[in-house]
Formats: C-alpha cells, sequence, structure tokens
C-alpha cells in the first residue's frame, strides 16, 4: 500500500482524488491510502491564523513555520516518511521522477500557499522539492493531486491491465502510439468514403501490430517532443522504423 500525508489548508480539495477514477477504485482496494493535515488545526488563536507578513518586506503573506511543523511532526508519527515540497523551484517531474518516487511507500506532500512558506520549515523537514512545470499556481494541492494520480497509476493492481502503465507516453521515453475502437469506418462523404482505421490493427497479426505500434510510436516523438529522442539509445530495429516513419512522412 501507498500511504501519502498531504499538509494542506484545503483538506476537502486534496480528498476528491481518492473518490474518483483509478485513484479513487485503488483507495478502495487498499492500495492506497491518503491522510490530509491541516496547519490551522494547529494554531492556538481565535482566528486561526497560518501566515504572516514576510520580514524584509514585500509583497504577499508567507506560510508560518510552527503550525506547519506541528502538522508535520503528527503527520510523520513517529514513522519513516519522505517530505516533498511542491514547489516551482523543484525538480521538473517525469517519467523517470515518478518511477524514482515509485520505490517510497510512504510520502509526506507539502502543499504551500500564499507567497510561500518560512524556509525554515523546508531546511528542517523537506527531504525534496519536486515542480509539475514551469508555472505558478494558486497553491501545491493541485500539485499534490497530480503526484498522487501518477504514483497510483504505479501500483500492482490499480490499472485495469498489467500492461497498461507500460504502454503508456513515456514509460520507455515515447509518445504514445494512436488509439482505436469500434466502428471500423467513421462517417461517410458523398463517395462513400470514411475514415478508416489501420489495415494492420484488423490483420490478427500480432507481431506487425506491435511494430506498426513502435513505428508511430517513434514518429509521434520524432514529430511532437524531438527533444526526448535526445536521451534515447534506440536499438537497431528502433532505428529502422523511425527512418521508414520519416521516409514516408517527408514524400
Amino acid at each position: 500500500m501507498l500511504q501519502i500525508e498531504v499538509i494542506t489548508l484545503f483538506p476537502e480539495m486534496v480528498n476528491t482524488v481518492t473518490e474518483y477514477g483509478i485513484t479513487g477504485r485503488a483507495a478502495r482496494c487498499g492500495l492506497l491510502k491518503v491522510n490530509t493535515w491541516n496547519p490551522r488545526d494547529y494554531t492556538s488563536d481565535n482566528h486561526r491564523t497560518v501566515d504572516d507578513r514576510p520580514y524584509g518586506g514585500g509583497p504577499g503573506m508567507v506560510m508560518m513555520a510552527e503550525p506547519l511543523c506541528a502538522a508535520i511532526a503528527d503527520a510523520r508519527s513517529g514513522n519513516e516518511a519522505h517530505m516533498i515540497h511542491l514547489s516551482p523551484q523543484g525538480r521538473k517531474l517525469d517519467q523517470k521522477g515518478v518511477m524514482e518516487l515509485a520505490k517510497q511507500k510512504h510520502l509526506i506532500l507539502l502543499a504551500g500557499r500564499y507567497e510561500g512558506i518560512d524556509e525554515r520549515v523546508i531546511d528542517k523537514e523537506v527531504d525534496e522539492e519536486w515542480s509539475i512545470g514551469d508555472y505558478v499556481l494558486s497553491g501545491g494541492e493541485l500539485a499534490a493531486m497530480v503526484l498522487i494520480d501518477v504514483l497510483t497509476r504505479t501500483l500492482p493492481g490499480a490499472l485495469g491491465h498489467e500492461d497498461s502503465a507500460k504502454e503508456d507516453s513515456f514509460f520507455d521515453g515515447l509518445l504514445d502510439y494512436p488509439h482505436y475502437t469500434r466502428p471500423e469506418q467513421l462517417g461517410s462523404d458523398q463517395q462513400g468514403h470514411g475514415q478508416q482505421i489501420p489495415e494492420v490493427l484488423l490483420s490478427g497479426n500480432h507481431e506487425e501490430i506491435r511494430r506498426w505500434r513502435l513505428q508511430q510510436a517513434l514518429g509521434r516523438t520524432w514529430l511532437r517532443r524531438s527533444d526526448l529522442l535526445e536521451n534515447l539509445q534506440l536499438d537497431d530495429e528502433q532505428q529502422d522504423l523511425l527512418e521508414a516513419f520519416k521516409k514516408e512522412y517527408l514524400k
């Protein structure tokens, strides 16, 4: 089981991740457990204050260290847990990073708000900082939910088919191949022609289908994210399939 603690001012927001889709099913099956900890519950004033003005001046407010540290202490509950601060300053999340984090069985995710959190919390409590992209969100909750979702997909038994995760985009460094389902022909023009699915997918030849899908994945990656190919060592089959795709595309 993957257990994740989320330090957040909006626990209701984060808890929705356990109610729907793959993450919801994983939670119901006991593969995933998500607990939320609200720093407001660790304040002592009537206003449940968790933020204050920054030392040195400047715009916005900063989350205070004491409520955060108290919430983190309860989230740890004496257990070893890997602590992650979700921040635009962190390492950018990719599939390689997901597979590294998937080795952890107990995570604490710190979802900040306002202009940020007191740096002393990061210095004392945080093991790593991760970012889901080079842009700014209103808070870390959405990033935490993204991380929960991608990690859940790596859990054995979380997906309907054991090979589903392996065929996702980025799993092997490539984008995914195109997918089709019924009907075989979609719509038709005045000449009676419609959008047909590729004939190879109807052939029943599993080896040819495998090669076609691999070629499409390579071709799509070349067309849409050629930067990904720079980090891959293609084998002879992959190189031949990609060259054939390029030749056909550039006709």
